[in-house]
């Protein structure tokens, strides 16, 4: 990813779901302007979801997801229906496409997604080849299941796509793209210090994700930002005339900024900042309290959303480890999922301890913290637990 885009984890994810053959290959090609999905005749040519980042006029930066067929058979099928069900967790907006009279499997597909309360947008593809009779009726039988207009369009003559545009622009909620980083914690002209250590997790020359992101917000907002690595907390302090309004650190770093942090200044953590932006931060403070009832005989889920291989002083497999067993005991069961995978059975974990989440998009970490709920399982983050285990989660600001 060139510096100059736009984060996928920030971008409007927008899935094509439908049966095979039913043109949405096409219909992302349309949308975008260009051929950026195989489009066949064969049935079944898209398999794995493709996630494609794209500028889209009039919407902006988002995601096109292209997925496989849901009325895909077989033992291979069956896997890739799964795919697609998967990358419905990552999904804001779908656009359901629909070619046929018989739109028994579209139906469940749309209760899903009305259970996840994603918005969706049906679509009558093909109007092209089809004969009026049927469309009147495939609409009819779509209004009937969930009260929504369809769009009649041909992504082969890009009739109507202007339409499917409009309607994701009316279908985005309110709130979307309202939330930032620091949300009111700062403002123009306020000091920021940032203590970024550059340990073996960021490659010499880099910065991680979190870290570019909130420095380009943090300029954006005209703060004046200022960073040091955490052996040089005590001297980056001592450089300025007066204290800064906020101190943003690596969560691992949490005690020993704060032991030597002014009064006056806030301080919080790049993970747990991430936690707000991201996911359920109500949930994760009161299920980090969990971890006072673990027991030797507990099982703790730790979720990475990064699939990079662990390196050495890792922060999910090793160092959020090492602190809960010392706290715990040795023999505390500790599983690592990285990535996509996620159980879809969580009834066997005492606590999930999820990451930052900077590679996942808003809806993605949510759809996690349901399942959570559902089950009765709590759920916390990287950076609330680091700062609950060094006795100072409520000198931070969350």
């Amino acid at each position: 990813m060139s510096i100059n885009n736009t984060p996928r984890a920030n971008r409007l994810h927008i899935g094509i779901f439908g049966k095979r053959n039913s043109g949405k290959s096409s219909l992302i090609n349309a949308l975008t302007g260009q051929d950026i999905s195989v489009v066949s005749d064969i049935a079944g040519t898209t398999t794995d979801p493709v996630y494609k980042a794209m500028e889209i006029q009039g919407i902006g930066p988002c995601v096109l997801i292209d997925t496989a067929g849901f009325d895909d058979f077989g033992s291979l099928g069956k896997m890739r229906v799964e795919q697609s069900k998967k990358a419905m967790e990552k999904t804001d907006i779908a656009l359901i496409v629909f070619t046929d009279e018989d739109i028994t499997i579209e139906a469940k597909w749309i209760k899903e997604f009305q259970g996840r309360n994603t918005p969706f947008i049906p679509l009558i593809n093909k109007i092209d080849k089809l004969d009026r009779p049927t469309i009147d009726t495939i609409r009819s039988k779509i209004n009937s299941i969930c009260k929504e207009e369809a769009i009649c369009i041909s992504a082969l003559t890009k009739t109507g796509i202007d339409n499917i545009r409009e309607a994701i622009l009316r279908k985005l909620p309110q709130d979307y793209d309202a939330k930032d980083i620091t949300g009111n914690l700062v403002q123009e002209n306020d000091i920021v210090l940032l203590v970024m250590p550059q340990d073996i997790q960021a490659p010499k020359g880099r910065l991680i994700l979190p870290q570019v992101q909130t420095i380009r917000e943090l300029l954006d907002k005209k703060c004046i930002v200022i960073s040091c690595t955490a052996d040089k907390v005590t001297q980056a302090l001592a450089s300025l005339l007066s204290p800064p309004k906020l101190i943003i650190t690596d969560s691992q770093v949490f005690s020993e900024v704060y032991k030597v942090k002014p009064a006056q200044s806030l301080l919080t953590s790049f993970s747990v900042l991430f936690a707000a932006l991201k996911g359920d931060m109500d949930y994760f403070l009161k299920s980090v309290a969990k971890i006072d009832d673990l027991t030797t005989a507990s099982k703790v889920l730790i979720a990475e959303a990064c699939t990079h291989v662990p390196l050495k002083e890792d922060i999910g497999t090793v160092k959020i480890p090492r602190l809960l067993r010392k706290k715990v005991g040795e023999k505390l069961t500790i599983i690592n999922v990285r990535g996509n995978d996620f159980p879809k059975d969580l009834t066997d974990y005492d606590l999930i301890i999820q990451c930052g989440s900077c590679m996942f998009n808003r809806k993605f970490v949510l759809n996690r913290v349901e399942e959570a709920k559902k089950q009765q399982v709590p759920m916390t983050n990287y950076g609330i637990v680091l700062a609950y285990l060094s006795g100072i989660l409520d000198k931070i600001c969350t």
